[in-house]
């Protein structure tokens, strides 16, 4: 039921009260808007990809927004920007983006956008991928190394820095702790697998995302195709792999979460090697999900390794 009051027939007290509850209904419903009044004040960091945020918010603290364009699960390689993107975009302070021909949407999509952006792996030796169509091209996939995380953190602590100067101290000190858990990880996983016989210090994987983390932990990388296709693997492929299990005695295999492991389970068959497990690339997990953050992702993939090749799995 509404009732209507014309205002001179309110007394001023009653109006003065009014006043109040009104004030106090519209700063309750402000706080129950959470993320418009967290993000208030604060510089907007815009990433790529759900991972590079991930990061980013680990070296933000609380004094920048970071937002991903691509959302939980997607493909990252062949994503089609959206008009609501572009908006996002041209109001973010600052845009990060892997680089080395990751994100092969990424020039068309900020061509218009007035905003800065940095590479984040700027500084890391790039691997080039060794065959298929795409043989000769840099592999994007530098992220899978925590060595090479730690060169994303020194490039997001500068360019932090440099959009919000009065908290640099902050984004240093946020950095050296996570470029810390970032060195734990990689070297329990070198620890791992220094236990194995040198033949066996390999990973068979279903696409070709591991190779830096292969080369810093002194694992020689096979895969059955070196870039995600939609294409079925072919015969010669999954040959090739079952030679090079049989050949070096490789314990066990694995597969990305994004593709079917049933190339890979072939080459299982016709070897005896184990099936190792799932292995997460290009995208965190929702919240409730096994990976829903970078270090739980690598953690994951490190502990998933080490413990299948040297048979310790549960």
């Amino acid at each position: 039921m509404r009732v209507w009051l014309h205002r001179s027939s309110v007394p001023s007290a009653y109006r003065f009260l009014v006043a109040i509850l009104v004030g106090a209904l519209a700063f309750a419903l402000t706080a129950c808007g959470g993320g418009d009044t967290e993000r208030a004040g604060k510089p907007v960091v815009l990433t790529t990809f759900t991972v590079l945020a991930d990061i980013a918010k680990n070296v933000a603290g609380e004094h920048l927004t970071v937002e991903s364009i691509t959302k939980v699960g997607a493909e990252i390689h062949g994503y089609e920007p959206t008009p609501g993107d572009i908006k996002k975009a041209a109001k973010a302070d600052l845009i990060l983006d892997n680089g080395m021909n990751l994100e092969a949407w990424f020039a068309q999509f900020v061509a218009d956008v007035k905003v800065p952006h940095v590479v984040v792996s700027a500084g890391v030796e790039p691997m080039s991928i060794g065959e298929d169509a795409y043989a000769g091209k840099v592999n994007p996939h530098a992220w899978m190394s925590p060595l090479n995380v730690q060169i994303y953190v020194d490039n997001m602590v500068r360019a932090f820095g440099e959009l919000d100067p009065d908290h640099a101290t902050d984004f240093q000190a946020n950095g050296a702790a996570y470029k810390a858990e970032l060195g734990k990880v990689h070297a329990e996983l070198v620890r791992t697998l220094e236990a194995l016989p040198v033949n066996e210090r390999a990973l068979v994987t279903c696409e070709g995302a591991f190779s830096y983390l292969a080369r810093d932990t002194g694992l020689t990388e096979k895969y059955i195709w070196a870039v995600n296709a939609e294409q079925q693997a072919t015969p010669q492929q999954i040959a090739s792999a079952i030679d090079f299990v049989r050949q070096r005695k490789v314990p066990a295999v694995f597969c990305e979460s994004t593709v079917s492991d049933a190339p890979m389970q072939r080459v299982v068959e016709a070897t005896g090697a184990a099936f190792g497990g799932v292995l997460y690339v290009d995208s965190l997990s929702a919240a409730d999900g096994p990976v829903p953050s970078y270090l739980a992702l690598i953690r994951h993939d490190a502990n998933t390794i080490g413990a299948a090749l040297t048979g310790a799995r549960p």
